[in-house]
This record gives C-alpha cells, structure tokens and sequence, in this order.
C-alpha cells in the first residue's frame, strides 16, 4: 500500500475524535444555570452597596473590623461583582479560563463575607457555597480554551468598565443623603473626579457614607485603569487571516478540484482560517463569529478526504467550545457533513447557473431582458470583458478608486459568496466586466474562476445615476464573451427561498406555504431576498439547491445571527476611532503639513 492511499484511507476512516471530556458524561445545563447564577451573584454584589442601611449595620462591627477597612471590604465586593458579571458569558460557553478565575472570586467573596458577618448566612453567600461546590464538582464540564483576541477587546472591555463605573457611581449618589442639592451635571463631574482619586465638590451628610463612596470610586477607577493595562500588555492573538502558505495549497487544490464547487475561490478570503486534513488532501475555510465556527460552501480538495477535514473541523469547535455551522454547501457536501458531523441540513435556498452554450436572448421568455439590454446599448454604452491580469494597473486602480466611490456603506457585505478584494496579487484570472458611457465608466461586474471552465460572480456595482437595467447588459455581455475566454457555466447571485417564493405565488398554493411567502416578501423590504430572485429567474438559470448545516434547533438563532453578522446584514456600531482621527487631520492640514516638511527635507 502506498503512502497516499494510505493517507486517504486515514481520512475516510476518521471519525469526530472525542474531546478531553466525553460528551456522555456532560450535562448540557450545567453551564447554563452556572452562569445564571454567577451573573445574579455579581448583580447582588453590586446593588448591595446601594443599600442605605448596610452602613449602619456594617459598624455594629466596628470593634473588630474599622470603619474604613469595612468600607475597603464593600468596594472588593463591587469591584468582584463587576468580574462575576464580566465573566458569566465565558462561563456559560464553557471557557477553562472563566471557571478558574470564578471559582477564586466565588472563594474571595465567600471568605470576606464570613470575615465580616460570622453569624450571619445570607442568600447571596449560600448561593454562593452551591455555586462553588457545583463548579468544583463538575470541572469537566468547563474545557474550552480561549477565542482568539485582538487589541479591540482592550478598548471594548474599557468603555463597559467606564460606563458601570458611572452608572455605579451616579446610582450610589441617588441613595444619598447628601448635604445639599446637586444637578445631573455637578454629580457626573464629581464621579469623574473621584475616579481619579480627587475629591468632588458632593458634600454628604453622613461621614461614612462618604468614606465609603470615595473608597468605592476609587477603586472602580483603579481597577479600571490596572485592567485596561493589563489587557494592552498581555499577549494578542491575531484575528483570522489567511496564511500565505496556506493560500497557495489552497490554490493548488482549486487547481485540481476547483471545477466540484462554483465557492471554492471564496476560501481564499483574507479574514479566513483554515484547518486541513490528517492527509493535507482536503480543507475547511472558516470564521469564528459570536461563538460560532462558520464555514462556507464546501470543503475544499478531495471528496474522498473530506470526511478528515470535517472530523478536524468539528474537534476545533469541540476544543473551543464553538458551535460548527457551514452556509451554502451543496447536497453532497449536505450529506458529508450530517453523516460525519450528525448535524442537521436545511434548504436554504438555490443557485442560479447559467450554461453559456444554451443561452439566448431569443424566444418570448426573454423578451423583457432583451429589450433591457438593447435600450442600455443604444443609449450609448459599451462594455469590455477581461481577465483581470490583462488589465494595465494604473486603469485598474484608477477603477477599483471608482467602484469604491459608488459603494453605499463603509461595510461590504458577503462572506460566503463574496471576495472582499479587488485587483489584489494572485487574482489575475478573475473577470472584470466594465460599462462605460460615452467613455466614462457606470457600473462593473467582477467574477472569480470556478474551475478551469466557469466563473462564480462576485460583485456587482454601478454608478447610481446610471441607466436602470445596466447590470442586466453587463450579465448578457459576460455570458456573449465567455467562449472566448473558455468559460461554459456562470454562477449568478445566490436566491434564498427561491422555492417558498416560486412555489407560494402558484395557483393552488396552501395556507402555510403563502405565509411563509408573505413573510419573505415582507423581509425583502431589508434584505434582498425576492429582488434577487427574481433579478436571477430573468435569464433562465438552472437552479442548485444549497444547504445550511447546524447541530440542531436549539442552536438555531444563535447560528442564524453569527451567519447574519458574517455576511455584514447585521452589523454592530463601530466607534470609527482611525477614520475620525484621520478626518480631524485633514481639517487641520496635518496631512499637508507633513507633506511640506517631507519635501523640504528631500534632496
């Protein structure tokens, strides 16, 4: 036997491998109800301080404790409140790291809190006591390792921090009493001050309730500043990013099994990881978005290996405590992954595929799409189909300059079926179809290769001053120039629904069936999902069904929203920190300013 059959034969013969832990000696819940209770914990800890008679009952031990020792003990108690609070999401993905540093808070809180009250058990504290020994009991259950990081999550834990130190020190000034009366103003400048240890211009008018809010300030704001510091020193591990040794096996198995899948060219996104097979024959391109390991399309390389990429796969997911899904795989590649992985396929919706030797304008069915495309041409424009490579960089720049300035958002959309680059070294065989009016360029279709004979298209973007119907003209002109460039089958935009959506419209329809097509319809208003349908039914597609892939119903939304993040339908607001800082230079003519001391110092 050879050394390459014996790799395949590896490769069909993996199963999942089992994780550190087994999966039988699991309890799903554990980790869920764990990270309840250590979030009500933390909300405990922290609306505790807000009680007006802790203070009085707190220095009926003030023989033994001092007052100011007693006030230092119910900061620690906010301040490890805010950490429970700040960990409870980790515990609840099963993160190690999570359960060691809640087990020494839980350990700490409990401890302090016989210290201070030795006849006294509240529920906080008997919580507690059940919290830690079920956490200590079921260690197992707690395994994954951390997600990757970035130097964002520094700035994204400082703003949470700074904002409950606000708010804890705003709601601290609402109990009071204070000695006088101070608008919203005057209490936020005060609480800033005491963050840094200054003392405000609040008067109280009791000594120890004041004692304790400057030493509860205080701290929240020391802990804030060692926290952030810490976070910004420690190591960061970089975020997905496309290795360049993984790039070129990546191209090297699209070069021999490209032709088996019209995604395979989106693998070689840039904010993409990869994790290959035992044999190295197969590989899986992934993302991790909201806790889920998000793959697209389906795996690369050999079908006869993809059953190790998978088993590599779903062990990553396992180790980490990821959720696997895969968004818009074929049937085949369906039926791998749910006979491997035992996940769960649903529809999700078709593929338009368009054979460049059967295709014709003629014929009553295209009639509206030839009428387009005629009115388009007579008004002037033209359009030119190219290989990428063959187009002189500085035209190329100065069109990817032009397609930039027609882009609606600063977010570009797309993860499964969506390059994110243009021009970019390595993409010479990609297509650029250019419309240009009376010279000037409108619009631009870019395709990237599916295979040696077809092309899976990327991006699509006009000048919105252009003529309606010109994407239409740039499809037809694509598909007329194809044989030239030895492509026979075109991939178009991907339909979801497609079959709710044909199917709901037909006379005889059911009742179920037309609510879930007026539910689409409705959705369209904000996602694209009839306008792409029927933009691809127009040119006579065959239509491929494409899969969505996940563990199972429970998971469902969860997965749904990572996939939504992923294809940027859903996007978080951004601070926009490098592109403000960037536009206060050049109103102040920082840019020019650097420019002129950098001529004046050349030669």
């Amino acid at each position: 036997m050879t050394e390459s059959t014996s790799a395949e034969r590896s490769d069909r013969d993996i199963k999942p491998g089992p994780p550190a832990i087994k999966s039988s000696t699991r309890l799903t819940w554990i980790p869920v109800v764990a990270a309840l209770l250590t979030f009500l914990i933390g909300v405990s800890d922290v609306l505790a301080v807000f009680k007006p008679d802790w203070h009085e009952r707190l220095h009926k031990f003030s023989e033994v404790v001092p007052g100011s020792l007693t006030n230092a003990a119910r900061a620690s108690d906010v301040i490890i409140g805010l950490l429970l609070l700040m960990l409870a999401r980790g515990l609840r993905r099963r993160k190690r790291s999570a359960w060691q540093a809640v087990i020494a808070l839980l350990a700490f809180n409990i401890v302090v809190h016989f210290l201070h009250f030795p006849h006294l058990l509240s529920i906080s504290a008997f919580v507690g006591i059940v919290l830690l020994g079920v956490l200590l009991w079921r260690h197992g259950d707690f395994y994954a390792v951390g997600d990757p990081r970035s130097r964002r999550t520094v700035l994204q834990v400082f703003v949470v921090l700074v904002v409950m130190d606000f708010a804890i020190g705003l709601g601290y000034l609402a109990v009071g009493p204070l000695a006088g009366t101070y608008t919203f103003t005057e209490r936020f400048q005060d609480v800033l001050y005491e963050l840094f240890g200054v003392y405000g211009r609040v008067q109280w008018a009791v000594d120890g309730r004041a004692d304790l809010y400057h030493i509860l300030t205080s701290a929240l704001g020391a802990f804030t500043l060692v926290a952030t510091i810490y976070l910004f020193l420690r190591s960061a591990k970089p975020r997905a990013r496309l290795a360049a040794a993984d790039a070129v096996r990546i191209r090297d198995l699209l070069n021999r099994y490209g032709d088996r899948d019209s995604l395979g060219y989106f693998a070689l996104r840039d904010d993409k990881s990869v994790i290959w097979s035992a044999s190295g024959k197969a590989g899986i391109c992934y993302r991790v978005v909201a806790g889920v390991m998000l793959a697209s399309g389906d795996p690369l390389g050999d079908s006869e290996a993809w059953p190790g990429a998978i088993s590599a796969f779903l062990t990553e997911a396992e180790r980490h405590a990821w959720r696997p899904a895969v968004m818009g795989c074929s049937e085949l590649g369906a039926e791998v992954w749910c006979r491997e992985g035992g996940l769960t396929a649903l529809e999700l919706g078709d593929e338009a595929i368009v054979n460049v030797g059967e295709f014709s304008l003629a014929g009553r069915q295209m009639r509206n799409v030839r009428q387009m495309v005629n009115r388009v041409a007579k008004n002037g424009y033209a359009a030119e189909v190219r290989r990428v490579g063959d187009i002189p960089r500085p035209e190329l720049d100065g069109i990817i300059r032009e397609a930039d300035l027609w882009r609606g958002t600063q977010v570009e959309r797309g993860f499964s079926m969506a390059l994110g680059r243009l021009g970019a070294p390595g993409d010479e065989a990609c297509v650029l179809v250019t419309a240009k009016e009376n010279g000037v360029l409108r619009a631009i279709l870019h395709f990237v290769p599916w295979g040696n004979d077809g092309l899976s298209l990327d991006l699509m973007r006009r000048d919105k001053t252009a003529q309606a119907g010109l994407n239409d003209f740039l499809i037809v002109e694509a598909i007329k120039a194809a044989p030239a460039l030895g492509i026979k089958r075109v991939s178009l935009n991907f339909a979801m629904f497609r079959a709710a959506l044909e199917r709901g419209e037909r006379i005889g329809a059911g009742p179920v069936l037309k609510a879930w097509r007026g539910l689409l319809v409705f959705l369209s208003r904000w996602f694209q999902i009839e306008s792409l349908y029927k933009f691809n039914a127009k040119f006579s597609p065959v239509w491929e069904p494409r899969f969505f892939v996940f563990p199972g119903g429970r998971d469902a939304p969860r997965i749904a929203f990572a996939a939504l993040e992923a294809e940027a339908f859903l996007v978080w607001p951004r601070l926009g920190i490098r592109r403000h800082a960037r536009r206060a230079a050049r109103a102040l003519g920082i840019g020019k300013l650097r420019r002129r001391v950098h001529q004046r110092r050349e030669p």
